[in-house]
């Protein structure tokens, strides 16, 4: 009997912790802003907020991929779950609009790109399982999200295993891009978008430190979504925080301090990548 009221008490407790926990988790995934202000209102269709456990993002419905998605991923992040490849449609988008299905990519010569990797979600099944829902993909040239932006997840988890948090927000801009059958606009019959680029900004934070400066580490890429993306290394793709804001219009790493965001956003990072 004292077995059981164990684990009756702990199970309390597990349920009394766990709203918090995943409420800590969600406030992580967007702790430095929200690029476009977008919110959870159903009249918003090509700005409306979605706040997951493993990530949030701006989802447009109008054109049936998010604008960008944000999260936050450090070492408890990263475990040994296999990835789950169970691409599927997102039941929580609001009624009647329409939901992604993977039968949506097939045979358009595009990926069905995640945003928020897979790898970064590998602490459990169900995180890694949710990386695999159709609003944290876009169509995304195979050689652009199979190599260049592959190579560059790769190296941010390498960023991690060396003593880094890091804050991720990606997204794309523009129309048309260049898949392995060819130019294209949109695909599938519901006409989802093909972004012309992809881009991504990445806040590096030893974890020793927990604090923004004017000193700490920003990553920001701007890809074309081609095949021949492939031919350069992601590296080479760096641009400054400001550029993405004027291509995009959106206000990055809001509430980090002005000085400090001023800062940050108006330097290209030239560290040496091996």
């Amino acid at each position: 009997m004292k077995h059981k009221h164990i684990i009756s008490y702990i199970s309390v407790i597990i349920a009394l912790l766990l709203p918090s926990l995943l409420f800590s988790q969600i406030q992580k995934n967007m702790k430095l802003g929200n690029p476009s202000n977008a919110k959870s209102d159903t009249t918003l269709h090509e700005n409306y907020l979605i706040e997951k456990p493993q990530y949030s993002l701006s989802y447009n419905n109008s054109k049936h991929i998010p604008n960008w998605v944000s999260w936050h991923v450090d070492s408890s992040d990263l475990g040994k779950e296999d990835r789950q490849n169970d691409f599927r449609a997102d039941s929580l988008l609001p009624p009647n609009w329409y939901q992604v299905t993977p039968k949506d990519y097939k045979n358009s010569g595009f990926d069905k790109g995640h945003q928020c990797p897979s790898g970064d979600r590998t602490r459990s099944i169900v995180n890694n399982s949710a990386t695999f829902l159709m609003t944290n993909m876009i169509p995304q040239a195979p050689k652009n999200n199979q190599v260049t932006w592959k190579n560059l997840e790769d190296y941010s988890r390498y960023l991690v295993s060396q003593g880094n948090e890091l804050y991720i927000i990606c997204g794309i801009f523009g129309q048309g891009g260049i898949g392995s059958k060819g130019e294209a606009s949109t695909i599938g019959k519901k006409n989802i978008t093909v972004p012309a680029q992809t881009w991504k900004i990445i806040v590096v934070v030893p974890v020793k430190y927990h604090q923004i400066t004017d000193s700490t580490r920003v990553i920001a890429v701007l890809l074309p979504n081609t095949q021949r993306c492939s031919e350069k290394p992601w590296s080479s793709y760096r641009v400054s925080v400001d550029s993405i804001e004027k291509l995009t219009g959106y206000d990055f790493l809001s509430n980090v301090p002005v000085k400090i965001q001023n800062v940050l956003e108006a330097k290209i990072d030239s560290v040496p990548i091996k």
